[in-house]
């Protein structure tokens, strides 16, 4: 039997992973008490955000699970329990790891000790440097990431006991690992070249590694030449903003008009229904790309000046963003159907399915209606 277009896209639906990005930062740790006063987590800077203009949606308060902290795994199985029902597949956790020593490790120690929640999860290494750029200050390190062809090892060694977790996501059977900056790999295709040959002694077998679309891939545009199986989008980005002419020189004038009155960088503003319209120009690629949306993102609260805002965005948009991308997907391939979603609690990114006071469960609804 022939199937209709309705009847291929509600098969489709069926077999969508979404995975949403997860911020382990809601517990306080020593280093954060040191670079940023005592019980600093990121709730801090969340509960001291405020609108910068008519209109603007600030703060972002949490609402049905509250001020959490992730040391407690109630509030991990709540997560859990709330994203199971609303569709989502599974969390992708934010993993930190700087030449050995690894930061904000305890809600997922704990998760993969304990077995709990039964949820299916992968990892992303946020290889970032940090810096006190929330101060503006991105010039003083706090912690700097360090490479080594030694230290490619043991990570993989490590990374290996969470492959082997029941509930670890797959690609083709095979674990999917993300890396957020691979152009800050000083030999990206040794690392993953250590990667695989390492994961193949230990017993893991193939892995399925993903380079994050982190504003843009640089100078690897194509990640298979550098020893990834894909690209993970990463939204909201703006690097494909650069063909649009007319848009830049209208945000090259405000920009000039802020310096002049304020005497400080501007937000950078953006109209959440312009900015998934034109996201869908983005030229395709010759090879496989997971697609992200995020149901909004103002990053204010870490940022006074310089901050991202997509304005006016509203769970309808992002239901239709969603199905968009869903859409594009193969049904032949259930294995790699997945799309991820920017994010699950980057709160003071404004950018969250978790319910807040403002639209409480709606985005939560308008996922699970795009995936149904």
């Amino acid at each position: 039997m022939k199937l209709n277009n309705s009847d291929t896209q509600h098969q489709l639906a069926k077999k969508v992973r979404a995975i949403a990005f997860y911020l382990p930062q809601y517990h306080p740790i020593p280093e954060n008490d040191e670079w940023w006063g005592k019980g600093f987590t990121e709730w801090t800077n969340v509960t001291k955000a405020k609108p910068a203009f008519p209109g603007h949606y600030q703060p972002h308060l949490p609402a049905d699970l509250g001020f959490y902290d992730l040391r407690l795994p109630e509030v991990r199985d709540a997560q859990a329990n709330l994203a199971r029902e609303y569709g989502i597949y599974g969390f992708c956790y934010y993993h930190y790891w700087f030449h050995g020593k690894r930061m904000l490790e305890r809600p997922f120690n704990e998760v993969l000790d304990s077995g709990k929640p039964d949820f299916p999860f992968c990892l992303c290494w946020a290889n970032e440097n940090w810096t006190r750029r929330w101060d503006a200050l991105e010039n003083e390190m706090l912690i700097e990431q360090k490479y080594s062809e030694e230290d490619d090892r043991q990570h993989i060694q490590w990374l290996s006991k969470a492959f082997q977790d029941q509930r670890y996501i797959r690609v083709n059977d095979k674990p999917i690992f993300l890396v957020y900056r691979t152009w800050s790999l000083p030999d990206p295709l040794k690392t993953t070249s250590i990667w695989r040959e390492e994961a193949q002694r230990l017993g893991i077998g193939e892995i399925f590694l993903c380079a994050v679309e982190s504003h843009s891939l640089s100078k690897y545009d194509d990640p298979t030449t550098i020893g990834f199986d894909a690209s993970v989008e990463f939204q909201p980005n703006t690097s494909f903003l650069g063909h649009l002419t007319s848009y830049k020189i209208k945000y090259k004038i405000r920009q000039y008009i802020n310096l002049l009155i304020w005497h400080r960088k501007p937000h950078n503003i953006y109209s959440y229904d312009w900015f998934i319209k034109h996201s869908h120009k983005k030229q395709s690629v010759p090879y496989k790309r997971f697609r992200c949306v995020t149901p909004s993102w103002d990053n204010t609260a870490r940022r006074k000046e310089g901050a991202m805002i997509l304005h006016n965005s509203a769970p309808h948009l992002y239901e239709q963003w969603l199905k968009s991308v869903i859409g594009e997907l193969n049904p032949a391939n259930p294995s790699e159907n997945i799309v991820f979603i920017n994010a699950w609690n980057e709160w003071a990114e404004g950018n969250h399915l978790e319910p807040c006071h403002k639209w409480g469960k709606s985005y939560l609804e308008a996922t699970r209606r795009a995936l149904e």
